[in-house]
């Protein structure tokens, strides 16, 4: 095992980012996008309920630390191959996310998205809805 790891590393590594700003590190086994609650397992040792309805999105991570000098390109590269439909969303805070979707549809609580950015410490994304301002299949 990395230094750091636990025994949990077959569960997702998250952080889970709520409407209000605040967000939780840890990871979890229990997420599904049609359950309205899941739990994250900080990486301080607790085990936290998570509400769908207070989220903006669970990002599932590489690992917690990530590349602090890496900013994602929220555009596709020339010639870039595509799995799924490319997506464009703009969050309540203004935040932008670009890749690609397999299971957008509006009216829908959530939907996955992988991100353009191959780079990206973000392995994939549920979005949760209701924290988007702006959603355009490009």
């Amino acid at each position: 095992r990395a230094q750091g790891e636990t025994a949990m590393t077959t569960a997702n590594r998250v952080v889970a980012r709520f409407r209000d700003g605040r967000l939780i590190k840890g990871s979890t086994g229990d997420f599904l996008p049609t359950r309205d609650l899941f739990h994250v397992h900080t990486t301080s040792g607790e085990t936290v309920p998570v509400r769908h309805a207070d989220l903006k999105a669970v990002f599932f991570v590489r690992d917690f630390a990530g590349d602090p000098a890496h900013r994602d390109r929220n555009e596709f590269a020339a010639g870039q191959a595509a799995q799924g439909r490319k997506i464009r969303v703009v969050f309540q805070d203004s935040e932008v996310l670009v890749g690609t979707t397999q299971g957008y549809q509006p009216g829908r609580p959530g939907f996955f998205v992988v991100p353009a950015d191959p780079a990206s410490n973000i392995e994939r994304c549920f979005v949760i809805s209701a924290s988007t301002r702006d959603v355009q299949l490009l």
